[in-house]
């Protein structure tokens, strides 16, 4: 990009600058670090210039947005066609109560729905189990059956909204009671657009809502992607989840890597079930975090881009070029909001949309202010919201493409974090992919490392979190926090009592042997669950029969 002699003007120049002004000032007024480092422990310099992107080949490595390889994003007119999707992940106590919240999200100006479930439904079991009490319609919507389904969706036309499901291990269950319902509406399943987030390895790595052993969830992951890839063509079929990683504790680094491995693991998975790459990988997405690190996040994002078209490209041999696009959602950082002085999140958050909406995001849900202390109240969701709207409509970032492309530092760290991630990437196949990184701990103990040496940095005062700890001030207890009836519980009880009453019960038992016998086989299980789920056969019901040809997965202790 420069040669050799106008590098060595500016190398001399920047010389002359440290020497004659730079030290002279710090005699005076010492640095406020001997060492800047980004969040991902990345040296960052005091001065960027063109000699950090000397070999900087644009086309190669930036080219332009829509074509390989990608990094300045992947729609040609990126937001000056149209915004990203405008999500808030919301969901609690029952599907009536959620159908509400639904509706005011999109009288607000919500684009997309975006839903949370409850602890029980996300391990598979029933609102009456014994391991749900307590936990009913805590942290999301509990959803037991068809039943529950039509009832979160009454009202609101399936073929007009993208709908993303937060649920991994009974996400093929989840997924077939979103169909049923759209049929019963009169909506094609080639209508329907959406996804599921269907990332089971992340759940071994940092979340813990497993049920079954790698191998049967991994087959469950390549039933849907086959039945998807022909009768829902536009629905995402798995979002690899690197948001998840970031909230154990990993860094910027680690959460591409890891995310982009375990990518790998569910294509290599699917070719080996005989799915040609360029029939289910379009299909693929990904979801990652925003944390406070601005111009990192930023350069994450395109790293993670570019890598991943490269990796679809030459080890995957994808000739189609939206199997090599990477398209993701981001969540901005849980992680990151305080309950002390809870009105400083919405300004972490605007930051963390600035840092998705620079990276080229295609879809974004806001955190609200209250969630380190409860469940978000509706003035809460719409400040969230308004903050990606003014972010949108107010700021102008939006209006041309890749605005921070070419300036040194950017490009410099878009490069180091691609590089790093690749490292991660090259270490885990040593392993033996991202699976065998995971049964041997290896994974999940790099995250544990990050997330100690980001908690001491916190602890000793050498990372400043605003109101934890420095600009502490005395606080009353907090009002308005929104709690879930317990009273919740029990009306999800008496529904399923009733539904187990009026449903034809032979009916269920019928479809749920005839899944229990392909299970035992390796026919593609979507259509059975289909069937069950239009029979009234519960999520309990459905997981239940599942876990007794499967097993249970039990998590090893990683020392």
């Amino acid at each position: 990009m420069f040669d050799e002699k106008k590098i060595d003007k500016i190398n001399k120049a920047k010389e002359e600058w440290t020497e004659n002004k730079v030290k002279k000032v710090i005699e005076k007024f010492p640095e406020r670090k001997e060492q800047f480092t980004t969040g991902s422990n990345i040296e960052v310099d005091r001065l960027y210039t063109p000699v950090n992107i000397k070999d900087l080949d644009y086309k190669e490595k930036l080219g332009f947005p829509g074509q390989y390889p990608f990094t300045r994003g992947v729609q040609p007119t990126m937001y000056r066609g149209r915004f990203w999707t405008m999500r808030q992940y919301a969901g609690f106590a029952t599907a009536e109560e959620s159908n509400k919240r639904y509706k005011y999200l999109l009288e607000q100006g919500q684009t997309g729905l975006s839903v949370a479930f409850d602890l029980p439904t996300q391990i598979g079991y029933d609102s009456d189990h014994a391991l749900s009490e307590g936990e009913v319609g805590k942290v999301g919507v509990a959803i037991d059956s068809l039943k529950d389904m039509e009832t979160l969706f009454e009202g609101i036309p399936l073929d007009k909204v993208s709908t993303s499901m937060t649920i991994n291990a009974p996400a093929i269950v989840l997924l077939a009671m979103y169909i049923a319902v759209a049929e019963k509406q009169g909506v094609p399943k080639d209508k329907l657009r959406g996804t599921i987030q269907n990332d089971i390895l992340k759940e071994y790595i940092a979340r813990g809502t497993y049920i079954f052993p790698p191998e049967p969830s991994m087959r469950l992951i390549t039933n849907i992607f086959e039945y998807c890839s022909k009768e829902v063509p536009k629905w995402n079929t798995i979002s690899i989840s690197g948001y998840h990683i970031r909230e154990a504790g990993s860094t910027a680094v680690q959460e591409v890597a890891f995310t982009l491995a375990n990518g790998v693991a569910y294509v290599e998975a699917a070719i080996k079930a005989g799915l040609d790459v360029d029939d289910f990988a379009p299909r693929l997405s990904f979801f990652f975090n925003a944390h406070n690190d601005l111009l990192e996040e930023v350069a994450k994002y395109r790293a993670a881009r570019r890598l991943w078209a490269r990796i679809m490209k030459e080890r995957f041999n994808a000739q189609n070029e939206k199997s090599m696009m990477l398209k993701f959602h981001t969540q901005t950082a849980g992680s990151t909001l305080t309950a002390q002085q809870p009105d400083n999140n919405i300004i972490r958050v605007t930051i963390q949309t600035l840092a998705a909406v620079l990276g080229g995001t295609q879809s974004l849900h806001t955190n609200s202010r209250d969630e380190a202390l409860a469940l978000p109240t509706e003035e809460s969701v719409r400040i969230a919201l308004r903050t990606q709207q003014i972010v949108a409509y107010e700021s102008g970032v939006t209006e041309t493409i890749d605005p921070l492309a070419g300036s040194y530092y950017i490009e410099s760290l878009t490069d180091r974090i691609e590089e790093e991630a690749m490292n991660y990437i090259k270490k885990i196949d040593e392993l033996g992919g991202a699976p065998k990184a995971i049964e041997k701990g290896y994974i999940q103990k790099e995250i544990q490392n990050a997330a100690y040496k980001y908690q001491m940095e916190v602890e000793s005062g050498e990372r400043i979190v605003v109101g934890v700890n420095k600009f502490q001030i005395e606080e009353e207890h907090h009002k308005d926090i929104l709690k879930v009836d317990p009273e919740v519980e029990r009306l999800q009880r008496e529904k399923l009592r009733a539904l187990r009453e009026e449903r034809n019960n032979q009916q269920v038992e019928n479809k749920l042997k005839e899944l229990k016998d392909a299970a035992n086989t390796d026919k593609n299980l979507m259509p059975y669950i289909l069937e069950a789920v239009k029979a009234y056969a519960t999520l309990g019901e459905i997981c239940g029969v599942l876990r007794e040809v499967f097993g249970e997965y039990e998590q090893s202790i990683i020392l």
